[in-house]
């Protein structure tokens, strides 16, 4: 997949409005037909974009106004760092298991490459529990809430309450920063209880986290190293980070 065509064409999408085939192909005159169709198909699976005749629509110019979307730019940001993370990550994914999805765009690949199998998830993402609702066997339940619309995930008293009678097996937590002296941070108060007291509630936390994350740290914390048991990014660590895991007994997985 290529990024950068990808960028290039969501900045035509917001620009235009509308884009068509046509067009593409003469943007694109070395890529085939069928490629930039299955580009089509991404952003109308993302819910950014819907199908008209010869092309797409962006849908938030549907209304006359366009709007940033900061969701879907992060879906194109590091993706070859978060499809490393997802893959890594579905190896803790067992049959028979109480699941816990966390919102981000990291999670989302994870739920792309999931296993059909028989799983109990929840999740705080209406987009993740879209994408693995097109499997037939997992049961999958959204918590209710607030819907923030940067990250499209839920939060709120109204989530705490949901959570209270689940317990997890494995959480799969994505902070949007990390550093061991802050740990696993966040830039949304709401949203940062619900994963606190998701990462309590689990049996086992696995934090996913591309390695453009590290060292950084926003306003509130969710957990600690310590509170996690697998850490997993796409690149070998700092040493500082590797001795603070095993320390802590965290296991860290890169590629």
């Amino acid at each position: 997949m290529n990024i950068k065509r990808r960028q290039t064409i969501w900045e035509m999408l917001k620009m235009k409005g509308t884009l068509t085939l046509k067009e593409l192909e003469e943007v694109f005159p070395d890529i085939s037909s069928m490629t930039l169709r299955r580009d089509f198909q991404y952003f109308e699976s993302i819910g950014e974009a819907i199908r008209i005749k010869g092309g797409i629509r962006y849908i938030r110019s549907m209304g006359g106004v366009m709007q940033e979307d900061v969701y879907a730019m992060r879906l194109l940001m590091n993706q070859a760092a978060k499809d490393t993370v997802a893959r890594i990550a579905a190896e803790y994914i067992e049959t028979g298991r109480s699941i816990f999805f966390d919102s981000g765009t990291t999670a989302l690949n994870l739920a792309r490459i999931i296993p059909d199998k028989h799983l109990s998830i929840l999740t705080s993402s209406p987009n993740i529990a879209l994408e693995i609702l097109k499997r037939h066997t997992p049961s999958v339940n959204l918590i209710g809430g607030a819907v923030n619309r940067d990250n499209l995930s839920v939060s709120g008293e109204q989530s705490l309450k949901f959570i209270k009678d689940y317990n997890f097996d494995v959480a799969f937590m994505v902070p949007s920063a990390f550093s061991c002296e802050n740990g696993f941070s966040i830039g949304n108060y709401s949203e940062c209880e619900l994963k606190r007291h998701i990462v309590r509630k689990s049996k086992k936390t696995i934090a996913m986290v591309d390695s453009s994350k590290f060292e950084k740290s926003m306003p509130f914390t969710f957990a600690t190293l310590e509170q996690v048991s697998v850490l997993i990014t796409d690149v070998k660590p700092s040493n500082d980070v590797l001795d603070t895991a095993k320390k802590h007994g965290v296991l860290v997985r890169w590629e």
